[in-house]
């Protein structure tokens, strides 16, 4: 089946502030589908040929950060990051928006994953530590917008951990503690689709705790 086809005359849009964006997307008279996004009309995923949608950039990277501590067990590093739209501190990975500056180097999500580990973590990514893409673009929620997110991975080596440094975070990010999880301690998290406080968390830190217990992270 041909797919429906979206042109700038088909767009309408509802709401602009600095943040966010709000579409209405008519691909036919009468059919409206609302976008929720930080695109401008311009750059809306839907307008897109299919080389253009193949290349884009995501908006953003999730990062899973693996501690390895010499002769220790390692561990995935996850934060309690407040959430505004949820008015709570939830179980989250480091995370941010790959900036303008960003979008020139090769692998724009890599160079951002490494400046938001930094920043919220303290923990920087040495030239022998591993970081890799895992994940070159995921859309959040394809029903309501088009925001979407790159996944990355650094495995950090070092000596021993002194605890997370987040003097760094940046504008509205606020932090209440952090968790370091052995693989058991991860697959206890999946399995009871809770934090250790009983509350829920998000699809990325979902990602990050699947990716972590398969073991994938250990190939180069």
């Amino acid at each position: 089946m041909q797919k429906p086809r979206l042109t700038m005359d088909g767009v309408k849009q509802l709401l602009e502030t600095r943040f966010i964006n709000v579409f209405d997307l008519q691909y036919e008279p009468g059919k409206h589908y609302y976008n929720a996004t930080r695109s401008k009309a311009e750059d809306l995923t839907a307008l897109k040929s299919d080389s253009e949608f193949q290349t884009m950039i995501p908006d953003a990277v999730s990062c899973f950060v693996i501690v390895k501590v010499r002769g220790e067990e390692p561990k995935l590093l996850l934060s309690y990051e407040f959430r505004y739209p949820t008015g709570r501190f939830l179980l989250s990975p480091p995370a941010g928006l790959i900036d303008p500056e960003d979008r020139g180097a090769e692998v724009p999500a890599l160079l951002t994953a490494k400046r938001e580990i930094l920043e919220e973590t303290g923990l920087p990514v040495g030239e022998t530590d591993r970081i890799r893409l895992v994940n070159p673009l995921l859309f959040s929620s394809p029903g309501m917008t088009d925001e979407s997110n790159a996944l990355a991975c650094a495995v950090i080596t070092m000596d021993s951990f002194e605890g997370v440094d987040r003097s760094g975070a940046v504008g509205t990010e606020l932090f209440s503690g952090y968790e370091l999880y052995t693989e058991e301690d991860a697959r206890r998290i999946l399995r009871e689709g809770r934090d250790d406080n009983g509350n829920f968390y998000s699809v990325y830190t979902w990602c990050a705790l699947m990716y972590f217990v398969s073991g994938l992270w250990k190939e180069e």
